[in-house]
């Protein structure tokens, strides 16, 4: 490995020196190059798409998988860059509780029936929230992890590098400014030279012109010089040289030189040099940041795009779950009498008349408890006749299988007899198709006026 000493020492001192810049700038005692407002608003706009997609993200996440410890699993297995394991639903393993159950418990049975149809929609449920689950975490997810991931990091990774450059080219104003002050200073007094440390970072080099003038002037101190002028002996001065000539004097760090303006006019075409050289990398730096920033649009567009998509995953979802339960209840022969939402094709739509509508406007019979005999609380069908003021016909809308004697089995596109009678359920009526006679679901019907 190369271990570079010198090049660490050296970065070490251009971090604490710009740390030092930086926390100045906070308590305002140091000069700040200010951004644009335009600038300004697109790093805004960069913060805010970045801190609404982490939360977007996360709580996406929640929804599609609501335990956290399945969420940590799958997070590792995706930064081992290995295959998530398939994993069995909550509606797949309540299908499979109630399949078993069933099972045990008699499948012949009324309740053990009702266990195996449950079990059946439970499973489809499941299968359709695996695939919404699939779905949305390759059209939503994914693409918003990439934007986070990928190229807010490059975004990130700029806007460093630009703070980086701002810091520097205020360093270098900051050095010129000094620079010319010294220099005006010296043209005024004439007769010394204060420590150009005071103008350069830890880690600077001084110039040519003041380091030839220092080796002409000055010459490093013996062991005899050092020991008496510091009696530890161990601590080593930051600024101890010896005159050579009695005319050159030192005292507190300040080298008394003979007069020589030219050395402050090269100091000050270098602090000159060296500004125009950051400005140069600031403007680029913060252009090359700038075209980063504007792609924040893009990003919204291809986002607003995965929106789309997931929310046509979650209303195909949404419609398959409706879809299977619906199937489910006029499997158990019991049914909603309204529904508010878009019918599906597949699904029964719901008729124009409400069932309680429906009722009100039918002829009435005679009452169910006035044709059950006392004790009886069951509808006897064969006892029941149709109302005197008449009845009404009834388009069959979709085949209908009866669930015992008491109901009676409907065939789509064909006409029956309904009726009403007080006392009855008001999402059912009575049906009469030549000599059948019983009881029919009025979502499954179209009154005829």
């Amino acid at each position: 490995m190369d271990f570079n000493m010198k090049k660490l020492a050296s970065d070490a001192g251009i971090f604490f020196t710009r740390a030092v810049q930086f926390t100045e700038e906070k308590f305002g005692q140091a000069e700040k190059t200010e951004l644009d407002a335009h600038f300004e608003s697109l790093l805004a706009r960069a913060d805010s798409t970045k801190n609404w997609t982490e939360k977007i993200l996360r709580q996406t996440e929640v929804l599609l998988q609501p335990n956290p410890s399945a969420r940590v699993e799958e997070f590792l297995y995706e930064k081992l860059d290995r295959k998530v394991p398939s994993r069995v639903t909550n509606g797949e393993l309540l299908a499979q509780y109630m399949a078993e159950a069933a099972s045990e418990l008699g499948p012949t049975t009324p309740y053990g029936k009702t266990l195996i149809k449950v079990a059946e929609a439970e499973k489809r449920l499941g299968a359709a929230e695996r695939d919404f689950i699939h779905t949305a975490s390759i059209n939503f997810l994914t693409p918003l992890r990439n934007f986070l991931e990928g190229d807010w990091k490059t975004i990130s990774k700029e806007r460093r590098l630009l703070q980086n450059r701002r810091l520097d080219l205020d360093a270098s104003k900051a050095r010129l400014k000094k620079a010319k002050a010294a220099e005006a200073k010296a043209t005024c007094e004439g007769d010394t030279v204060p420590d150009f440390q005071e103008t350069r970072p830890r880690n600077y080099i001084l110039s040519a012109s003041a380091s030839a003038t220092l080796e002409d002037t000055c010459r490093p101190p013996s062991w005899a010089e050092w020991k008496e002028d510091y009696p530890g002996g161990w601590r080593r001065p930051c600024f101890f040289l010896v005159p050579l000539n009695p005319s050159v004097t030192l005292a507190r760090g300040c080298l008394s030189l003979p007069k020589d303006g030219k050395l402050w006019n090269d100091e000050v075409d270098k602090a000159e040099q060296e500004l125009r050289v950051a400005q140069t990398e600031f403007d680029r730096q913060a252009e090359v940041t700038r075209l980063l920033l504007e792609g924040i649009s893009s990003t919204h567009v291809n986002h607003l795009r995965c929106l789309h998509e997931f929310v046509e995953s979650q209303t195909t979802y949404y419609a398959q779950c409706y879809r299977h339960m619906l199937d489910l209840q006029k499997q158990l022969g019991r049914f909603p009498g309204t529904f508010v939402g878009t019918a599906e094709p597949a699904s029964p739509p719901l008729s124009s008349t409400s069932p309680t509508t429906a009722a009100a406007t039918m002829p009435m019979g005679p009452s169910v408890a006035d044709l059950a005999p006392p004790g009886e609380a069951a509808l006897c069908l064969e006892e029941v006749a149709p109302p005197a003021s008449g009845t009404r016909k009834a388009r069959v809308l979709y085949d209908y299988e009866a669930a015992d004697s008491s109901e009676l089995a409907l065939l789509a596109d064909e006409l029956i007899t309904v009726y009403s009678l007080p006392g009855m359920d008001p999402d059912w009526l009575i049906g009469e198709r030549g000599n059948k006679k019983g009881k029919v679901p009025v979502t499954y019907l179209e009154l005829l006026s």
